[in-house]
């Protein structure tokens, strides 16, 4: 037991190399992506869900409008806007997969993938070059990407990005909850909500996005191989 132990920790110093290989790989490609949306969702979602289509729709929209697709890479609402996003054939879409051992490879729809083993440097690169984040019905994963992206809006370490909750029903809960217990506790500030708009309408998803662009001037820099 102590060799091992005293293994591992030998071992601790030199893993710092593979977690900067990983955001010197991801970084060095997204950097070219020009204007970009992540769209995040369970990665249990089925083919024939009214989700998964809508999440196809929403991705399929924005490429048209030359806006790069990213996600997680995984199946369900990930595949669904990887082969939204692939469609047009007019930009990148995205898949950061992470490898584990229930899901070891990206969605075949993604036409540009990258890989990771660590969790933390995939949800940098999930977040850090897109100007938007579409968030469909999932579960603990996608709530946790959902409220890093708020807090970092909230404390301002990101601008205030359009945040958009898809399905209205699914995500009622959880604002009634936080207006009846975070926001009277005093844990949130007032308007705190109004950073997530919610909708039932992917052309209105679509149209959100679009005039975020048109509004902060986001450059259209479509890498040449998908031009």
């Amino acid at each position: 037991m102590a060799d091992s132990q005293q293994s591992r920790i030998a071992e601790e110093p030199w893993r710092v190399f593979k977690i900067m290989g990983e955001f010197v790989e991801s970084f060095d490609t997204l950097s070219r992506l020009g204007p970009a949306v992540t769209i995040f969702g369970s990665a249990r979602t089925k083919p024939e869900d009214v989700y998964y289509k809508a999440a196809q729709t929403i991705a399929e929209g924005l490429a048209r409008e030359k806006i790069a697709i990213v996600t997680g890479g995984g199946p369900g609402i990930m595949e669904a806007a990887n082969r939204g996003g692939a469609k047009p054939k007019t930009v990148p879409s995205v898949g950061l997969n992470i490898e584990l051992p229930f899901e070891q490879k990206c969605n075949r729809y993604s036409n540009l993938t990258i890989d990771f083993h660590y969790f933390f440097t995939r949800k940098v690169s999930l977040v850090k070059y897109s100007m938007g984040f579409v968030y469909m019905p999932g579960g603990f994963g996608t709530l946790d990407e959902l409220f890093e992206v708020v807090t970092l809006v909230q404390t301002q370490r990101l601008p205030a990005f359009p945040i958009i909750l898809f399905g209205k029903s699914y995500w009622r809960g959880l604002f009634d909850w936080i207006s009846s217990t975070l926001e009277p506790a005093g844990m949130i500030s007032p308007g705190d909500t109004d950073l997530l708009r919610t909708t039932d309408d992917p052309e209105e998803v679509i149209e959100w996005i679009l005039n975020y662009r048109r509004t902060v001037g986001v450059p259209e820099q479509i890498p040449q191989a998908f031009r």
